[in-house]
């Protein structure tokens, strides 16, 4: 069930909904455009053992095709081992829904109910909620009931979660679900689940282990409430997300929420691991209580030394269109020029509340810190057109050399860190004077890379 195709081939065999496209053995070039072409664009090209987004592509036309598929490729290959791919429909307004699911060894399959995982970025979950806003019951049962038939049908045991693409182009009281792909472990966002239904999923995993029956039957399991979980990563919303490096000079969080970490303050992000420092957890009564409890837990959590998407969560989570839930997975895109702002200064403290300008409430909490821009290499960078690596890497491809001329976002080179690539552009218009990258070579922290002159 890791790899894809072969996945999707079992849930077409057990009568499980399935997106359109090509699961095949062909991986020529001719041999998957084509397969494109008989799907219809826009189509996704996804690494056969992929996951957290890496070894994706989306392809809108058919002259995109090939350099997307030679990248999902190529990524998959360094991520994974493993340059498969397969070919499926984009679903133009999805919503991602997983059900978690529980099997023991003597036969009892239960689900515990969904998580919506629809905000994304760069084909990765940033916040994660349960239960799914606004969906009817019927599409909750019946999703239930097919991911525990695809559990059946492959005989598991253990946690694993079904993922499904959910159709919302035409609203979500009567939406089509398909089934994307199977984790067959305990993923990051399992808190919210143990959250909304009081179930520890680890005690759980280690019952079955043992080989006890499941503690609970279907019948017995219930929601309870609404949780919200917000990862919060070493990244530059500013810059596309590309993670970054850093020492965390000063890293607090809030008594009220649940977090989960592997790192302290004073420890070191490199590149050698995901860029994820926290997992940020919270619940409520409903929805809007369990939205206001994360929006104050994040404006409570302390952190410098480095960019992080800490700003952009405390604006997802005070943007209106979310807070009534008009989600589906192209939410952070369309939203992202307010989402990248930076989280405003802190006016001074009055000691006259009716004077008070930001929004002033009895008992207010503590106000958020000052934002305190990290560097300005950004715009000096566009300024003197010096293209730097963002962090230590590894150059793939480079697409210039001296004297050509260029357009500001045209494509320079491709570098690979952290297992993901990443397309460095033109920051302005020009004529490439010096190129100090080439294909394969190792390149440091801010070494500069390409150099354009106006």
């Amino acid at each position: 069930m890791a790899l894809k195709g072969a996945a999707k081939a079992l849930m077409t065999q057990a009568g499980v909904p399935v997106t359109p496209g090509y699961h095949g053995d062909d991986q020529s070039t001719d041999g998957l455009q084509a397969q494109a072409a008989r799907i219809g664009y826009p189509v996704l090209i996804k690494a056969v053992a992929g996951g957290g987004g890496k070894g994706m592509r989306r392809v809108d036309a058919p002259e995109d095709f090939a350099d997307a598929l030679v990248s999902a490729q190529r990524e998959g290959q360094n991520a994974f081992a493993d340059p498969k791919v397969l070919i499926e429909k984009y679903i133009e307004v999805p919503r991602h829904i997983e059900i978690q699911l529980f099997a023991d060894s003597h036969g009892h399959v239960v689900h515990l109910f969904e998580r919506d995982c629809s905000l994304q970025r760069r084909h990765q979950k940033v916040i994660e909620e349960a239960p799914a806003p606004n969906l009817p019951d019927a599409i909750r049962h019946a999703m239930g009931a097919a991911a525990v038939k695809a559990a059946q049908a492959i005989g598991y045991r253990g946690a694993g979660t079904v993922e499904f693409i959910v159709d919302v182009s035409r609203g979500i009281e009567t939406a089509n679900f398909y089934f994307m792909e199977m984790n067959t472990r305990l993923q990051v966002e399992h808190p919210v689940t143990e959250a909304i239904t009081g179930v520890d999923l680890v005690d759980w995993q280690l019952r079955v282990a043992a080989g006890e029956a499941l503690p609970l039957s279907q019948d017995e399991l219930r929601i309870d409430g609404h949780a919200f979980e917000a990862r919060l990563y070493a990244e530059d919303p500013q810059n596309d997300f590309l993670p970054v490096t850093g020492t965390l000079q000063r890293l607090e969080f809030p008594a009220t929420a649940r977090i989960e970490s592997a790192v302290l303050q004073g420890d070191a992000v490199s590149v050698f691991y995901d860029p994820m420092i926290a997992k940020i957890i919270v619940h409520g009564r409903d929805r809007t209580q369990a939205l206001a409890r994360m929006r104050q837990a994040l404006i409570e959590t302390r952190l410098s030394g480095m960019a992080t998407n800490l700003s952009f969560l405390r604006r997802l989570m005070s943007e209106p269109d979310f807070a009534s839930a008009e989600i589906d997975t192209g939410f952070i895109a369309r939203h992202i020029d307010t989402l990248t702002q930076p989280w405003p200064d802190t006016p001074a403290p009055t000691d006259d509340p009716w004077t008070e300008v930001s929004g002033w409430w009895p008992n207010l909490p503590p106000r958020a810190p000052l934002y305190l821009p990290q560097s300005d290499a950004d715009q000096v960078a566009e300024a003197s057109g010096t293209v730097t690596a963002p962090m230590p890497g590894k150059v793939l491809d480079v697409f210039v050399a001296a004297g050509d001329i260029v357009e500001k976002g045209q494509k320079l080179l491709i570098l690979s860190a952290m297992k993901i690539e990443h397309t460095m552009k033109a920051p302005r218009s020009g004529t490439v004077t010096a190129v100090h990258a080439a294909a394969d070579q190792q390149v440091a922290d801010k070494a500069i890379l390409i150099e354009i002159t106006e």
